[in-house]
């Protein structure tokens, strides 16, 4: 698609009060795309070598659109470069456009019996090989030839991926939810301890902080959402905590609480296989009120949705939905 496709009237936002004045931008629709490289890059040396082209013709073509546009898109940092606040308007336009003629293309691919796409899920780490995985195992049958893109991130650089128009799908435990964002779907799971099979805490129905709180603990680090959620339930707790670790990283938590090291606090979700296969066991935390942690599945606000993206979110809808159901169901027992 080339040609003076994108067409913007708008407001010169640089000019004082009462000296606004009309201004129409005519861009190549290839100018688009330089823009997107170097905004997710932030550097055009590496968004070059990425589109394959001359770094000193990208810049011209950026000092060009910069014309065009009448202000700054771009801070030049010693470290590369930072959207203006005019870039971000910009961004956010330019990632529509985009995204819009990904989804004309996919229908039009459809049409034909021959959907080639992309769909790129940012995930939190943990969850992509029990929860992730079968969702996976099921698109394939629907869509066989559509690439899966999946990447691990914190909850906030999901929900921020997916806002910029760098993901098309996010998981994020209890993120802030902007304007920029959609939630599709919120699931509430239940706070619990993750031990051996053999400690004394484990063959429990449920098990209070103070009961953990006579063994060494594991604590997730303040960038996981785990870490502000477990805060109210350890800040009611008076007596002396022996911390044995505090890290962002599940796995390791996981890890030394499989080696008998200490207790660790999240979800059931993610331990599947661990469980299964006898190296950890779950108890649920018992709170007043009950802790839980939200998980929410996020796209980009006011996006038409590609088929194969659509069915993917709703195969993870559904999944998310069933984990909730049987998390009811032991919870009930628990109880």
């Amino acid at each position: 698609m080339g040609g003076q496709i994108y067409e913007q009237s708008t407001r010169d936002c640089g000019l004082a009060a009462g000296q606004a004045k009309e201004i129409s931008l005519q861009i190549d629709w290839r100018t688009l795309k330089f823009f997107d490289a170097i905004r997710r890059y932030g550097s055009i040396r590496e968004a070059a070598r990425r589109l394959f082209i001359d770094s000193s013709a990208l810049n011209r073509q950026l000092l060009s659109l910069e014309k065009e546009v009448g202000m700054p898109l771009f801070e030049r940092l010693p470290r590369g470069l930072k959207l203006t606040a005019a870039g971000e308007i910009f961004a956010r336009h330019v990632v529509t456009v985009l995204q819009d003629e990904e989804r004309l293309a996919s229908e039009l691919d459809e049409l034909k019996g021959d959907y080639r796409g992309e769909i790129r899920l940012m995930s939190v780490e943990g969850l992509s090989a029990g929860l992730v995985a079968p969702v996976i195992k099921e698109m394939i049958l629907l869509y066989p030839n559509v690439k899966m893109v999946v990447k691990n991130g914190s909850s906030s650089q999901n929900a921020k991926a997916v806002a910029d128009g760098d993901a098309d799908l996010a998981l994020s435990f209890s993120s802030e939810h902007t304007g920029d964002l959609r939630r599709c779907h919120l699931g509430r799971f239940g706070l619990g301890v993750i031990l051996r099979p053999d400690h004394p805490l484990a063959c429990r129905g449920q098990v209070s902080f103070a009961e953990c709180a006579a063994y060494p603990l594991i604590f997730s680090s303040p960038e996981l959402t785990i870490s502000h959620e477990m805060a109210p339930v350890i800040a009611k707790h008076k007596g002396p905590l022996k911390v044995l670790l505090e890290t962002a990283s599940v796995d390791l938590a996981k890890s030394i609480a499989a080696l008998g090291l200490g207790i660790a606090f999240q979800t059931r979700l993610g331990l599947e296989s661990e469980i299964q296969e006898g190296r950890l066991a779950f108890v649920p935390l018992k709170t007043s009120p009950r802790a839980f942690s939200e998980l929410s599945i996020y796209v980009r606000s006011g996006r038409s949705l590609l088929p194969a993206l659509d069915a993917f979110a709703g195969l993870l809808i559904d999944e998310l939905g069933r984990r909730e159901a049987e998390e009811a169901q032991k919870e009930i027992k628990v109880l």
